[in-house]
């Protein structure tokens, strides 16, 4: 699948925080996961960014960043894979982009989280040897119609080598 997607500056920072501090693999977080999604968030304009781990039946906030006014989400919360947006967008019954996802609650299709979306970008963070870690998302309570999955795409594959054993830059 072709993209035409063009890298910018915000393109180099996430590279720079995720691939050149890339020494090692290791099976949690990079530190500076963190500071990733505050620039995403920032610059898609959404509320909330988090990195989700799926395992053992469980979808677990392994990272979240969130506007000053709005934190719905905590690292560590978890539930089950079957409730979470997040499974229904790696098995493909959600879109990773919803401009309004309000249509997807109202059908039925995505679970009603108890509080507002309207736009909810989700891809899949997936391992060098096709396994799933989790996923990296960002949503707002209001539809930003510009939002960009391809963005998202692009860091979740360089935070995928990042968590890959045995792929990290040297």
């Amino acid at each position: 699948m072709y993209f035409d997607y063009k890298p910018d500056d915000l393109d180099v920072q996430i590279s720079e925080l995720l691939v050149a501090t890339s020494d090692f693999a290791d099976p949690d977080l990079p530190a500076q996961v963190t500071e990733v999604l505050k620039l995403l968030r920032a610059r898609l304009d959404m509320d909330v960014a988090f990195v989700s781990q799926i395992a053992d039946g469980q979808r677990t906030f392994k990272a979240v960043d969130s506007g000053p006014d709005f934190a719905p989400l905590q690292v560590g919360m978890c539930n089950p894979i079957e409730e979470s947006w997040c499974q229904r967008v790696v098995e493909g019954r959600l879109p990773e982009r919803m401009v309004d996802a309000a249509p997807f609650i109202a059908a039925g299709l995505a679970p009603n989280p108890g509080l507002p979306i309207g736009t909810h970008l989700s891809t899949p963070v997936r391992l060098a040897d096709g396994s799933v870690y989790g996923t990296l998302c960002c949503f707002s309570r209001g539809v930003r119609a510009g939002a960009d999955i391809d963005r998202l795409r692009y860091t979740a594959g360089l935070l995928a080598a990042r968590l890959s054993p045995g792929q990290a830059a040297g």
